[in-house]
């Protein structure tokens, strides 16, 4: 660690969690002046063009016979379905709903291994997951229906089964970056995601102008949150044990609801408030993902 600047490393993770967080409420922002199919390909086809430029730097000395199915895999589960679950939720529920609800992550990683790994999973993990989950259920049922939320309980499900596809995605991809480089992993979920979104974007139809704000979110979405908050967790990670920069994934959903109250005007009832504390105790509740897994929640994020 640089000792004339014990602070960067700090800064750079709390900083990469607020471009995190802030992809939720931005994306919802955009759906206010395009079709969801349209702005997810956008998003990748932009991280694409990055990816192509830095290709050389990037690129691995080889790519194993035996990774082709594992690579496709792990696109498939993220970004394919992922934004699929995703770009349905937010058009449904809240930006701060949904960003609360990526704080099962962690948990629902644990029971996923435990179901194909056959990793271990303790009586309080298991307790923690059912805490956490019955958070994400109260949450739902508290909210209200409004012109930005016309169906919070189906919203919140769908993130929830983007969760659930994140997770799985975590349990491929901890094989694959023991082989290959983050961004390569990155490149890779980007290409094929731009791939898959492009027809589905072309039937939703693309607009013969792009609204501005829309225009900016996109590129914001593939530049910002895909490069440079990477690079940001990629320094910080690199300055401090795995362990604390993994702890800073816990404020994503905090910066979620933040940004969307001061951006997007959203406001949560004192039912919602007590939900979103009885999430964030189920979630620090599990001790149960060993260290290797919890890095490789962020390996490779798009």
């Amino acid at each position: 660690m640089n000792n004339s600047r014990p602070w960067l490393p700090t800064a750079a993770l709390l900083l990469a969690m607020v471009i995190w967080g802030s992809s939720f409420v931005v994306l919802k922002y955009a759906l206010q002046s395009a079709t969801p199919m349209v702005i997810v390909f956008g998003r990748l086809l932009t991280a694409s063009i990055l990816f192509l430029l830095m290709w050389p730097l990037i690129k691995p000395a080889a790519i194993h016979r035996q990774d082709w199915k594992a690579l496709l895999l792990m696109a498939l589960f993220e970004p394919c379905i992922y934004f699929l679950f995703e770009a349905k939720a937010l058009q449904l529920t809240t930006a701060s709903q949904a960003g609360m609800i990526t704080a099962m992550l962690p948990v629902m990683v644990g029971v996923v291994a435990y179901f194909t790994l056959g990793e271990r999973v303790s009586k309080q993990s298991w307790a923690g997951f059912l805490i956490a989950f019955l958070g994400v259920v109260w949450l739902s049922l508290q909210a209200e229906q409004d012109s930005s939320a016309p169906n919070p309980l189906l919203g919140n499900f769908y993130e929830l089964m983007a969760m659930l596809c994140a997770a799985f995605y975590t349990i491929v991809i901890k094989k694959l970056s023991n082989r290959y480089k983050p961004l390569f992993l990155t490149a890779v979920q980007s290409f094929v995601g731009a791939v898959f979104f492009l027809p589905l974007a072309a039937w939703e139809g693309f607009p013969a102008s792009l609204p501005l704000e829309a225009g900016a979110s996109i590129v914001y979405l593939g530049a910002v949150v895909t490069l440079a908050a990477y690079g940001l967790f990629n320094f910080g990670i690199s300055q401090v044990p795995v362990s604390t920069a993994s702890a800073y994934v816990n404020l994503i959903p905090v910066f979620t609801v933040l940004l969307a109250v001061v951006w997007l005007g959203e406001s949560l009832a004192a039912g919602q408030i007590t939900a979103i504390a009885l999430i964030a105790f189920g979630v620090f509740f599990e001790k149960l993902l060993p260290s290797k897994l919890k890095a490789g929640c962020n390996t490779a994020r798009v």
